[in-house]
């Protein structure tokens, strides 16, 4: 009785804890094996926003190391582990090309995050749930609307709609939808993803063709799910969460290349939609179930790890096998929760404004993922080969032509979407042939952090952030008391800095930029 009490409070701690993580980073020690070389590694910059931490930096790196970044970028990746785990995400069995790190990298759990690595899975390529991240498939999606700026030109009417949208939309520690799962439907959800919900008349078929994968990885297994995992995310589908997740009313104010945002539906001074969530507790919990499983594989697989937190087993596996069937679940999962909240955010802003969908004109752009791992074809050399790609706070960005993308993109390349801090701006992006090249089709996914969430709440104390952002015409609605502490615009690095650094080293070309109106948080 007593050991089942002690893991229902660890349960139930982690549940609150993990509200409070940025996506991939543990509740448990920060500290890295590897700590007493940190000081030696020091990247040599071998092309303009590009560095090199050289095979060998790290005992057993089988590539090297690449990080996309400028001079200032650089100086803050320094400050923390990031590098460290990049030269030890570089000793993974099976790699290829390099360990990578987008200029928005800082350290998480297991790789940073920001991080991006490929394995083959025809040669002994491994599986690493530290290379994905807990959060799995947290993503971002944009929608455009038919309307423009001038729907919000006042403060009261600002203020109102992001009243609305807080009333409105699941968020918090906790937090519960509307959407109730039981078993059978459940298991449907795991299955199916985004399908499942335009199946049950959430959103419009239309989705599915703008969303990464069809808003569906095939081949989900829910038989290597645990009970907990199913429990965790029951209550939890159509909901915001909270950490870093967000709901974000935008307008666009700058317009990079005209041709791209008129194929993508992205015009000047346009009401757009931004959200970012991801599998909630049910990813967490798949994350932390197949860490356990594999803490012994390395030795039954014979695989010497600088770091425990990358614990791997080969793709092809049991173990590996079992996480892929798992992790897929979660994407899924992930996938159909963004598309319960955007049909939520699209019927409160029908209600809001005495619209019909049609005179709303609400249309999803896109629908990327972070924190996941994709079987993809890349060429290696001269040859095509069967890659896990694993990225960890990094989007997919592949360029013009590819086979994977809407026919209405195609000629266009991936949109690539790039959320900044709740106070500064957002950026589209499309996916370029350098990316898919040098970086297996992986961009930024975001600012990234400069603060820690402990480090920010310090540093805001005595300041009123919501009353800051309202000086600046943005209205910010929060469940936790310190949630906007630990978000405000200092704890990130500068976003246009970041997306300049993919823009310019050729990985993914800017289209728009969009400035926020008002932002929900968890």
């Amino acid at each position: 009785m007593r050991q089942r009490l002690q893991q229902a409070l660890f349960v139930a701690l982690c549940d609150k804890a993990f509200n409070y993580l940025e996506p991939g980073v543990s509740i448990f020690s920060d500290t890295l094996p590897g700590d007493s070389i940190l000081a030696e590694i020091n990247p040599e910059k071998i092309a303009p926003f590009k560095w090199e931490i050289p095979v060998g930096t790290v005992p057993g790196m089988r590539v090297h190391g690449i990080i996309y970044a400028d001079e200032a970028l650089m100086e803050d990746i320094r400050q923390d582990k990031s590098l460290l785990q990049v030269a030890n995400g570089a000793t993974l069995p099976g790699i290829v090309g390099a360990s990578m790190g987008m200029p928005d990298i800082h350290f998480g759990y297991g790789l940073p995050i920001g991080g991006v690595v490929a394995t083959d899975v025809q040669n002994d390529g491994i599986i690493s749930p530290g290379g994905t991240g807990y959060d799995i498939n947290c993503g971002v999606r944009l929608a455009g609307t038919g309307l423009d700026r001038r729907a919000l030109k006042t403060r009261d009417a600002l203020r109102r709609f992001t009243d609305s949208l807080f009333a409105g939309i699941p968020s918090g520690v906790g937090s519960k939808g509307a959407v109730k799962l039981g078993g059978t439907e459940m298991e449907k959800v795991l299955v199916k993803g985004s399908r499942w919900a335009v199946e049950k008349g959430i959103g419009d078929p239309d989705d599915l063709a703008h969303t990464e994968e069809g808003g569906c990885l095939e081949g989900a297994d829910p038989a290597q799910v645990s009970d907990r995992s199913l429990k965790r995310g029951a209550p939890q589908q159509g909901t915001l969460g909270s950490g870093n997740h967000f709901v974000e009313v935008q307008y666009v104010d700058r317009i990079f290349d005209p041709e791209a945002a008129a194929a993508f539906g992205i015009h000047q001074d346009q009401i757009t939609v931004m959200i970012h969530s991801g599998s909630r507790g049910f990813g967490h919990q798949v994350c932390t179930d197949h860490l356990e499983r594999m803490k012994s594989a390395a030795g039954k697989y014979g695989i010497e790890l600088p770091d425990r937190q990358l614990v791997c087993a080969p793709f092809r596996s049991p173990e590996g096998r079992s996480y892929w069937g798992a992790m897929k679940c979660a994407a899924n999962y992930a996938w159909a929760n963004r598309q319960c909240l955007m049909d939520r955010v699209r019927g409160i802003m029908m209600d809001f404004f005495s619209m019909g969908p049609h005179d709303l004109g609400f249309r999803l752009v896109y629908d990327v993922a972070h924190n996941i791992v994709k079987l993809e074809s890349h060429l290696v050399g001269e040859k095509e080969h069967l890659l896990a790609v694993h990225r960890k706070g990094a989007t997919r960005a592949f360029p013009p032509g590819h086979r994977d993308l809407p026919v209405d993109y195609r000629p266009f390349g991936q949109p690539v979407i790039i959320p900044g801090d709740m106070g500064t701006a957002s950026y589209l992006l499309r996916g370029m042939e350098t990316g898919m090249a040098e970086t297996f089709g992986s961009a930024c996914h975001g600012a990234g952090r400069v603060l820690s969430r402990k480090a920010a709440i310090r540093q805001a104390r005595g300041r009123s952030i919501t009353r800051e952002l309202e000086d600046r015409g943005i209205f910010v609605r929060a469940s936790g008391k310190t949630s906007l502490m630990e978000e405000m615009p200092e704890a990130y690095k500068e976003v246009s800095r970041v997306v300049e650094v993919v823009h310019r080293a050729g990985i993914a070309s800017k289209v728009a930029r969009m400035r926020p109106l008002c932002v929900i948080k968890g």
